[in-house]
Parts: structure tokens; C-alpha cells; sequence
């Protein structure tokens, strides 16, 4: 018999969780045609898999790739890692739906939140829409790499019906507004959209320093919310949340427990402190309790210390005049060589010194090291502070000189979130938490967390041990698939779609991170490759070979879901 493709000879992990096996697999018409022993068959093509592993493709519960589809369908870099179904609209940040007249407003807010330019935004979409329905038409037209899922988010619904008040806290909406928010979510999930999104997170904020809009939105909206995406979806229509949980916890665990109630999907942005186990236990018991009882609340987290990239690229932390007039200079090799200059290297550090330096901030800075793939310091020996102290040295002129030393090379990670490593590792092992948040399109001038799944395998599993890989590939397969309701994927089985990894496990790694300009307008963004992902297949089609784009776009935009 003979198949489009076989894959041969590979370690299969299927992403049930289940014991891996050795087996090869066959596709036709972009869907597993036969896994066993094909020996004996024939094929148009061949993948050798001998001595890699062969997972499902990866499933992204959390990208902001709305705007960056439309100049960049690879949808970089997501699909570096293995990623082959993204879904977007999170945090209430869409582009869906919209009025001819706030076109300009979402893409601002978009900037203010997420760190892509306004201009980038209206130059590179053709703003052809005003429904989500529409918007997702939009982006299927584009022809995507990989897989999309569509969220409606908060902020445009909101928006669109209570107008610029949105955003105040306080103010909440009349009658006539919750009826057009209800009325308008109704239509984007009968338009495709999987669910609904918001943030709660007091970090998000609109140009004119106030918070997105739905962030103060009261129960009485985020119920009514909540029973419009299981009537116009069914049981299982999601309801994304990046919550406030330091000044909100309670109120926004109730919001979780309701919508979950109400038949909604609940999925939440979550981690752990640095005080006692984090907040594990009281987790533990809350998403135990609650899934026992048939109410689908799920976290993501995290699974490398981030926040924030530091250098010579784009941002230096460092802020005093010498250091604006030191990152105005157009490349960084003129930036190194400027800091070369001895009177320049004393003013740099001088300034810094006398407005207060790094502070607190230098014991949860690291450097990534020079060497050919990036050192993450999970030991916890090398941060600024650690260096200065090891030296007997400041740490601004730590920072300086090793900058220097590297041609201004190095990027130094802030570890804001999910620096408490032992906790964070605990939380992730909970059952009912993902460990991927890649937030790949978001803050892309700033950092990026896209290689989540190389640093999970690779890092976690492979090297320390928080995951077996079974559970690891599990994990961000097919169990991300069930809490969007995917059907026929996220599982390597007979008759799924062939959304498919071919892996060079032992030798699986992130690559440094690399500050590249090319968005709309020269833009720069910080895009991280990897090593070790010998293929990824979209539907049959090899869209990654060896790191590499093979120019082939089979993704599909997924409006169809398992519904209770």
C-alpha cells in the first residue's frame, strides 16, 4: 500500500499521557492514515524518525497574534517550537468586533497593552470587518501556518458598547449596554470565536494611563457574560481571565467557580509566590474540588522565570540621560563602542549609581550567558546582585562591563514571573494547570515566552525531571486540546488531522533570544529559535524542517468545537 507520507522509525508519545511506543505513522489527505509497523509500505515521502521522538503538535493556550498574522502567517515564533494550533484574543485584547470609527482605538490599545505599534497594526491588516465573524474570514484569507482559535475579547465588546467610560472604574453598564455586550458576544461565538476574554490585571492599561476596559466590570456583567457564551455556544465555551489576584482574589475565584457553574471552560493565568509553597495547596484544593465536581477551571503558568529582557537591543533598564542618550544611537555595535570610551563607560555608570542603580531589581536579573544556547541560571548562582557580590564590584558596573565584554550580546531576564522555582515547578504539576504561556505576539519588543514547550521538554523534563515526558507532551497536546474542545486533534491517533512534531529529543534546546526589525515600519521585535525540531506537519505538510520554513501555509481557522 502506499501513503503520501510515512513517518518511520520514530519513538511515538501520543499525548494521551499514555506509555510511549515505538510505531510509524502514515498520512493521507492531511490525517493519520495508520500508526504500527509500515515496514512493508510505500510512500511519496519518507521521514526518518529513527531515534527522535514523534508527538502531536502543540496546543498554545495563550498568544496575541491577532495583528502579527497579517504580516507575519508563520506566526514566528510559535511555530520555532513546535507550536501547530495557537489561539489568540486573549486577555480581552482583540480586534473583533469594531466599528469603522474605533478601528484606531483598538490598535492603540493594542500597543499600550501588548508592545506592537499602532501604525504597524493599521498598515499591516486590512481592517476588512466589523464582526469577529468577519475578523476570522480575515485571517483564514491570510493563510496561516498554523491552526488559529479565536477569542472575543472584553475590551473591543465592551467598547463598542459603552464607548470611552469603559475604562473608568466605577462606572458600570446600563441595561440597554450589558443587553448590546450580551448581544455582541452572542454573535462572535455563532461567528467562530470559542469564547470570550478579559484581564483583570492592573498592569494593562490603555494609552491615557487607565485600565482596559472590563477591568472593573462587576459580577452582574460578568455573569451575564458568562450564560451568553454557553447559550450561544453550549457547555464548554471558554472564559479567559488574566486575573488580579493580589487585591481581587476572592472575587475573582468566585468569578472562576460561577462561570464554571454556569457551563463555561475557565481558564486563568496563574503562578505562585515566593512566601511558604506559593499558594499551591489553597490551588490545589480549589481546582481539585471544583473539576471533582464537574465545573472545568483550568490554569496556565509559566515554565521559565520571565517579565522582562534587558541589553543593548531595544530596552537597558537604565534610564538617566547618559543611558537615553547611550540607547538613541541606531545599532548596538555603536552603542558598545560609545560605552568603549572610558569617559563615557564612568558617566554610564556614575548616573546609575547616583539615581539609585538597579536596586532590588539586581537579585532577580540574570544573564543569559554568550555561549551557544542560553544559560536560564536555574542553580539561582548568577544574578547581578550575586556577581557584584562575588566580585566586591557595583552591580551597574557589572552590567556594563559584561555588556562591553559581549559586544553587547548578553540579554539579562528579569524573573517577575515564575522566578520561585521549586513552587512554580509544584504548581505546574497540579492536574489541572498547563505549563505554557507563551504570549507569543505580546511585548515583543520586550521578551518573549514562545519557547515555553522547547524549555518544558527540554529543560524541565529531559534534564531535571518535573515532568515524565509522557505526562510533559500530555500536557500541552492533548489535554490543551480537550479544554478547547478540538476536535480530531492533539492526539497522534487513526483519523485525527496530522498535526505532528518529529523531535531530536536529546539535543532539544532554545536558541538566545535575537532582537530582529521586521514588523511593519522597520519594527523590532525579540524572536527566539530553537534546536532539535527535525519537522513539524500542519495537516500533513512539513511547515518546519530543521528549524527552517518550508514556505508551505496549511493552517486552518477552527470554529467548530466539542460542546456539552
Amino acid at each position: 500500500m502506499s501513503h503520501e507520507t510515512i513517518i518511520s522509525g520514530g519513538t511515538v508519545v501520543d499525548g494521551t499521557g499514555g506509555a510511549s511506543q515505538r510505531a510509524d505513522i502514515a498520512i493521507d489527505g492531511g490525517r493519520i492514515t495508520r500508526i504500527g509497523d509500515l515496514s512493508g509500505e510505500q510512500a511519496g515521502q519518507t521521514i526518518d524518525a529513527t531515534g527522535k521522538i514523534v508527538t502531536p503538535g502543540f496546543v498554545d493556550l495563550h498568544t496575541h497574534l491577532d495583528a502579527q498574522i497579517g504580516w507575519d502567517p508563520e506566526m514566528r515564533p510559535s511555530s520555532y517550537h513546535g507550536v501547530t494550533t495557537a489561539l489568540i484574543g486573549n486577555c480581552g485584547v482583540t480586534f473583533a468586533p469594531v466599528g469603522e470609527g474605533n478601528r484606531r482605538y483598538l490598535a492603540e490599545l493594542m500597543e499600550a497593552v501588548e508592545d506592537i505599534a499602532a501604525d504597524a497594526i493599521m498598515d499591516g491588516l486590512p481592517w476588512n470587518w466589523t464582526s469577529y465573524g468577519q475578523y476570522l474570514d480575515t485571517v483564514e484569507s491570510l493563510k496561516p501556518t498554523l491552526n488559529v482559535v479565536g477569542l472575543a475579547g472584553h475590551s473591543a465588546i465592551r467598547f463598542e458598547a459603552m464607548g470611552d467610560k469603559s475604562c473608568d472604574e466605577g462606572v458600570q453598564a446600563t441595561d440597554k449596554e450589558l443587553a448590546r455586550i450580551v448581544e455582541l458576544v452572542k454573535e462572535s461565538i455563532e461567528g467562530g470565536a470559542a469564547g470570550f476574554s478579559t484581564s483583570r490585571f492592573l498592569g494593562h492599561r490603555v494609552p491615557d494611563g487607565r485600565l482596559t476596559p472590563g477591568t472593573w466590570a462587576d459580577p452582574r456583567e460578568t455573569e451575564a457574560i458568562q450564560r451568553a457564551v454557553v447559550e450561544a455556544g453550549g457547555r464548554g465555551g471558554l472564559f479567559q481571565v488574566a486575573p488580579d489576584m493580589r487585591t481581587r482574589y476572592k472575587v475573582e475565584r468566585d468569578m472562576f467557580q460561577l462561570g464554571a457553574e454556569l457551563g463555561c471552560q475557565v481558564l486563568f493565568s496563574g503562578g505562585t509566590g515566593g512566601e511558604g509553597d506559593g499558594g499551591v495547596a489553597s490551588w490545589s484544593e480549589f481546582l481539585g474540588r471544583n473539576n471533582e465536581m464537574g465545573n472545568r477551571i483550568t490554569s496556565i503558568c509559566h515554565t521559565r522565570p520571565s517579565g522582562s529582557f534587558f541589553g543593548l537591543a531595544q530596552q537597558a533598564f537604565l534610564r538617566t540621560p547618559a543611558w537615553r542618550e547611550l540607547m538613541a544611537l541606531p545599532s548596538v555595535a555603536d552603542k558598545v563602542a560609545a560605552m568603549k570610551v572610558p569617559a563615557t563607560r564612568a558617566k554610564l555608570i556614575s548616573e546609575a549609581q547616583e539615581a539609585g542603580g538597579f536596586g532590588e531589581t539586581a537579585r532577580i536579573l540574570h544573564p543569559m550567558g554568550t555561549g551557544e544556547f542560553p544559560d536560564f541560571d536555574l542553580e539561582r548562582k548568577r544574578s547581578l546582585a550575586q556577581l557584584a557580590e562575588a566580585s566586591g564590584k557595583d552591580p551597574v558596573e557589572i552590567y556594563v562591563d559584561r555588556l562591553i565584554a559581549s559586544d553587547g550580546k548578553e540579554m539579562w531576564n528579569l524573573w517577575a514571573f515564575g522566578g520561585s522555582l521549586e513552587n512554580q515547578w509544584n504548581y505546574m504539576k497540579l492536574p489541572h494547570v498547563i505549563p505554557m504561556l507563551g504570549d507569543a505576539g505580546a511585548h515583543v519588543g520586550q521578551f518573549t515566552d514562545a519557547d515555553s514547550p522547547t524549555f518544558l521538554l527540554s529543560e524541565l523534563t529531559r534534564d531535571r525531571g518535573v515532568y515524565t515526558l509522557e505526562e510533559a507532551v500530555y500536557r500541552i497536546s492533548g489535554k490543551s486540546a480537550e479544554v478547547l474542545g478540538l476536535k480530531d486533534r492533539g492526539t497522534l491517533k487513526e483519523g485525527n488531522f496530522a498535526d505532528v512534531n518529529v523531535i531530536d529529543y536529546q539535543n532539544l534546546t532554545s536558541c538566545h533570544p535575537e532582537y530582529v526589525n521586521d514588523f511593519p515600519h522597520n519594527g523590532g521585535r525579540i524572536v527566539t529559535k530553537s534546536k532539535g525540531y527535525d519537522a513539524t506537519l500542519v495537516a500533513g505538510q512539513v511547515v518546519i524542517a530543521n528549524g527552517e520554513y518550508t514556505g508551505h501555509r496549511p493552517g486552518s481557522v477552527i470554529r467548530d468545537f466539542i460542546r456539552g
